[in-house]
């Protein structure tokens, strides 16, 4: 069935639109502004209880690249919907999941929708009022060793999940506002972590990284979307190399994923999946 058609509304911040290609919805559209609508071409339905991933991905697969430096920003070259999409899928999420290690490579960042796509900044705004949601979604940390720089602002308010031993570097050194839970494992589940969230009403919980978290969620089958950009840039495999891809670190035999969704802008495709139970 083809999705309802969405008019034109104002000046797209994001410039020229997406063009819709292919699309099958099967959760209820979500209340968002036309204007955001209007960029995506087409309506985005998400479950009301769901985790969903974002990431964007070479030609080649690769995720994210060795060293300091914010893989995705290189691996999309800045591209503006990407962006805009992201900033889009934070702006409908209760809360953000990340690793350690993605946190540790992003240093400065504010997960926000605003953040990453600041021209949308109302529309994000006006999308999270209409969803009943906080100004801003809440930043869960995921680090087993509780190795983290705490001077890093993206930790003010977040709530970070540790073990025993990473709770011991921590305690007394949080910002006023930052929450520590401690799991009682030697390394952090990721299944306990949503069930914390879930107990306090975040619903709907993005992950944007990293690959061994989203492996992880994938081999435990507590993902349920999957919004892929393919970038048109090859960068090459070599041993010890160090690059990621999408998974990182488990078998996961085959996991089978149902195609939802394909967008394009320039020569980018915007993919999005559903984990096949």
């Amino acid at each position: 069935m083809n999705p309802p058609e969405i008019p034109t509304v104002g000046v797209a911040p994001a410039g020229e639109p997406l063009e819709l290609l292919f699309e099958r919805s099967r959760a209820m559209a979500l209340p968002l502004p036309q204007e955001l609508l209007a960029i995506y071409q087409g309506v985005l339905g998400l479950s009301e209880r769901c985790v969903f991933a974002n990431f964007v991905a070479s030609l080649d697969g690769i995720v994210a690249l060795p060293g300091d430096t914010e893989s995705g920003q290189i691996i999309s070259g800045k591209n503006s919907a990407d962006r805009f999409v992201m900033g889009m899928l934070r702006s409908c999420a209760d809360a953000v999941l990340l690793g350690a290690g993605t946190f540790r490579k992003s240093g400065g960042h504010l997960w926000h929708p605003d953040r990453i796509y600041p021209s949308a900044a109302t529309l994000f705004a006006e999308a999270r009022r209409g969803l009943g949601l906080r100004p801003q979604p809440l930043l869960v940390l995921l680090s087993a060793s509780g190795d983290l720089d705490l001077d890093e602002p993206a930790i003010q308010g977040a709530w970070l999940f540790t073990t025993q031993r990473g709770e011991a570097k921590l305690r007394g050194r949080l910002p006023h506002g930052t929450r520590l839970t401690a799991l009682d494992t030697e390394r952090v589940e990721p299944k306990h972590v949503l069930d914390a969230l879930r107990a306090e009403g975040h619903a709907r919980i993005l992950t944007e990284g990293g690959p061994s978290l989203f492996a992880e969620l994938v081999q435990q089958q507590l993902v349920d979307e999957l919004f892929l950009t393919s970038s048109p840039k090859l960068f090459g495999r070599f041993p010890n190399d160090n690059r990621k891809s999408l998974t990182d670190g488990l078998d996961l035999g085959g996991a089978r994923w149902e195609l939802g969704s394909v967008r394009r802008h320039g020569s980018h495709l915007f993919l999005r999946y559903t984990f096949s139970r």
